[in-house]
């Protein structure tokens, strides 16, 4: 709507629309993100309200994580057929009305289907493959560093927000948390309707770092075809695997572990759900500087040894959290080293995934690699609360992620660099 008049006004000025693309992507996976931060914030409140155990509520957030990881395949063909601004204003809806619904839950079936499902769906829409695609698509210079950017929005927008989340519980109760998100959501939608097009060539533009305007590639027609399509090419090759298996550990040591019980297992401790949350919040200050310098040096370093260190990183400190006494000093610690780690695995795994499968599969191939990192996400969702009610612990669930962590750095650097890339379908 705006793109076109806006894009000729930056040109005169020297600058290249793609920046408005990547910032409103930015706010987007930003918000949306916030969105599947919420219910770690949101576990004690709803056990008390409605007396679920933390098992039944893990359980409805697992599915949300597994549909949030699921859905990046098809998410990425979708977007191939019918567009970025399309694709994200469909997830913005869906992500809207699983939150408003909410609001009257009573029954953990009301959980499991509006949080799960829904806000599982519509959030997978939006996730680490839209800003895997966007970058690839508007920028040659400068991919890594862009691809940092936007993937630190989506890790930091996962903890942002909960101290305001968790302050607006304590004050006014669990149903006004979600009104910022709603509100922001709408916001995001709003940017994306003005703003946002799907390629450079919309506008006539080349993308970042070139010179001639590109021709689009041919529509498929066959969203869901090919993504099982391209899945079973690249699921030929080990370094698919090797990407898949230790994305799956990402996941297991992130947002389903930390994301989802931190707050809860600081409650254990006797620490505030207030300062817990600020703690998950300072992590996602230091994700943001973290992630970026791992999307430069992505462009500049064998990606292998990155992961290598990133993992090592992000496994020690899991091990060490038992012995921060949880502390305003021991929790700052940690949240310095892991929140620079939370993650920076993602700008190497994708890189490691446009070298090994062309540029043009890489969004499908990295959605089925997300989607690992999502299984892996459900299984420390569900299993953290499934430690908690069984063993009246997490710390359980928190040394096993520690120790997948090093086992997945040790696998890092089996992947091989120069596999060639599957056949034009």
């Amino acid at each position: 709507m705006l793109a076109q008049p806006l894009s000729r006004w930056l040109s005169r000025h020297g600058i290249h629309y793609g920046w408005v693309v990547i910032a409103v992507t930015f706010v987007t996976m930003l918000t949306t993100a916030g969105t599947m931060g919420l219910p770690g914030a949101l576990i004690v409140p709803l056990g008390k309200e409605f007396g679920w155990d933390t098992t039944q509520i893990s359980s409805a957030l697992a599915l949300r994580l597994v549909l949030f990881g699921l859905m990046g395949p098809f998410a990425a063909a979708l977007i191939e057929r019918y567009g970025v601004r399309t694709v994200v204003v469909a997830a913005v809806v869906l992500i809207s009305a699983g939150l408003l619904l909410a609001l009257a839950m009573t029954q953990i079936w009301h959980l499991v289907l509006f949080w799960g499902l829904i806000v599982g769906l519509g959030t997978g829409l939006t996730a680490m493959v839209l800003g895997a695609i966007v970058s690839s698509r508007w920028f040659t210079a400068r991919r890594g560093l862009i691809l940092g950017m936007l993937t630190a929005s989506s890790a930091t927008g996962q903890l942002a927000f909960l101290p305001l989340t968790a302050w607006l519980v304590e004050h006014g109760g669990w149903r006004l948390a979600l009104v910022p998100a709603i509100v922001g959501l709408l916001l995001a939608g709003l940017l994306v309707t003005l703003f946002m097009r799907d390629r450079p060539s919309d506008i006539g533009l080349a993308p970042f770092g070139e010179d001639a305007v590109a021709v689009p590639p041919p529509v498929s027609t066959g969203a869901v075809r090919r993504a099982f399509a391209v899945l079973a090419e690249a699921s030929g090759h080990p370094a698919f695997w090797i990407l898949a298996g230790t994305f799956f550990v990402c996941g297991l040591s992130t947002n389903g572990l930390i994301q989802t019980h931190f707050i809860a297992l600081c409650g254990d401790f006797g620490m505030p759900s207030v300062a817990a949350a600020s703690t998950l919040a300072m992590m996602g200050i230091f994700d943001i500087a973290g992630t970026i310098f791992s999307g430069w040096l992505s462009d500049r370093y064998d990606n292998r040894w990155l992961l290598f260190g990133y993992y090592g990183l992000r496994g020690l400190s899991l091990l060490y959290l038992s012995y921060s006494t949880f502390t305003l000093y021991g929790l700052s610690l940690f949240a310095v080293f892991y929140g620079l780690d939370w993650i920076a695995t993602v700008p190497p795994t994708v890189r490691l995934t446009a070298q090994t499968f062309g540029k043009e599969r890489a969004g499908v191939v990295f959605g089925w690699i997300f989607a690992a990192h999502q299984l892996g996400a459900a299984t420390a969702a569900f299993g953290g609360g499934f430690s908690r009610s069984e063993f009246l612990t997490y710390l359980p669930a928190f040394y096993i992620a520690g120790a997948a962590c090093l086992v997945a750095a040790a696998a890092c650097l089996t992947v091989r660099r120069s596999v060639p890339a599957p056949a034009a379908a």
